[in-house]
């Protein structure tokens, strides 16, 4: 079985969002945004829906208006999934979605208004248990700050958010956690990691606007990869112009190529070449497709040759090696069984499916009814 992670993390104070532990020893927690109207609530719940299936821990949406925040009410009803209202400016909108059952507000106090008006939020977040969020975020830094320092930079990045944070200080307010999103990566990165070192809250972590599928997941892959191998990093969330369950699917890789969550099949598979003896694209787009569903996680080889196929599948719990005549499946690490290329996925995805039902029954036998996970994986 391959190794866990060696990443050592920054130990920051736990909060909670929902059922959700953020930061201490908690798992680093995947999330979204909504990209709904959320006047519409069918439609905003049935992407939230989406999110929940696979896996998402939080979700966002954006609350513009009163309107939007009595249509949160009802959003939230009609969910489970751990929801953070994205609010600006009119305290008075927070006020409301804390009366109507939120998780986490994503304000920045500053933009709030008044002292009165941010004592008011936060006395609202008090009597609820509602942590904040403090987003900083490149594109709409202050006028003074743009003075001060010309441009967007990491510098006035933390500058901003000190500023934030001395706002909720002042109301002895500790129940937050922080993000710094640039789209250019290097601003974001030294942002982060000056911020870490300054205060010990959770961090989320984001390279905002990175792009659209193929380009946003390469940029936030390099940007939050560098951070997380730092141990920075205690939510995540991968911004794509594209579906919202993309950005899940793509944060749950992300955390899993690093051996941080360990949600899912984890799929080890060759770009093939001619000494392949089966075609290895198709069987794994295939099966991937077909096994969407597993949350469980467990560690899949498939190589097409016999040259790196027996020590990858050796190292996982199921592996498939191509061979001549028939290819040859591994299970933990042993030969299990020969198969030949006109049912291959169909047997892989029954070995599949078997192996992680013997692993919820055994993780079941051993568990404990009296305790309760402090987030879902």
């Amino acid at each position: 079985m391959r190794q866990a992670s060696t990443i050592q993390r920054r130990v920051a104070k736990q909060i909670m969002v929902g059922n959700v532990a953020v930061g201490g020893d908690a798992p680093i927690a995947v999330q979204s945004m909504t990209n709904t109207n959320t006047l519409d609530v069918d439609a905003t719940v049935a992407q939230i829906r989406r999110l929940e299936a696979v896996g998402a821990d939080i979700v966002r949406v954006s609350v513009p208006s009163m309107e939007a925040a009595e249509a949160f009410g009802k959003i939230r009803k009609a969910v489970n999934v751990p929801l953070v209202s994205d609010i600006h400016f009119d305290y008075k909108i927070a006020l409301r979605v804390a009366e109507l059952g939120v998780d986490c507000l994503r304000i920045n106090p500053g933009n709030i208004g008044s002292p009165a008006r941010v004592k008011a939020v936060v006395s609202a977040c008090k009597d609820r248990n509602i942590p904040i969020r403090i987003g900083v975020n490149a594109g709409s830094l202050g006028k003074d700050l743009l003075r001060k320092y010309k441009e967007p930079n990491a510098t006035a990045m933390v500058e901003s958010a000190m500023r934030n944070i001395d706002m909720l200080d002042a109301e002895d307010f500790d129940q937050y956690k922080l993000s710094l999103k640039s789209s250019d990566i290097f601003m974001a990165v030294e942002a982060y990691r000056t911020i870490a070192t300054q205060i010990e809250q959770p961090l989320h972590l984001g390279i905002t606007e990175a792009g659209g599928l193929r380009s946003g997941t390469v940029k936030s892959a390099v940007g939050l990869g560098l951070l997380l191998m730092e141990g920075i990093g205690d939510t995540i969330r991968i911004s794509l112009a594209a579906d919202p369950v993309e950005e899940v699917k793509v944060g749950f890789d992300l955390l899993k190529s690093l051996r941080l969550r360990s949600k899912g099949i984890n799929f080890v598979a060759c770009p093939s070449c001619s000494r392949q003896n089966f075609d290895v694209i198709s069987t794994v787009n295939e099966l991937e497709r077909r096994v969407e569903d597993i949350t469980t996680p467990i560690d899949v080889a498939i190589i097409g040759c016999i040259v790196n196929g027996p020590g990858e599948a050796k190292e996982a719990d199921i592996g498939l090696t191509g061979a001549t005549p028939n290819n040859l499946i591994y299970r933990d690490g042993t030969p299990s069984q020969k198969v030949t290329n006109e049912h291959l996925i169909d047997d892989l995805e029954a070995m599949i499916r078997r192996r992680v039902a013997d692993k919820l029954a055994a993780e079941a036998a051993s568990v404990d009814p009296s305790t309760e996970p402090k987030t879902r994986v």
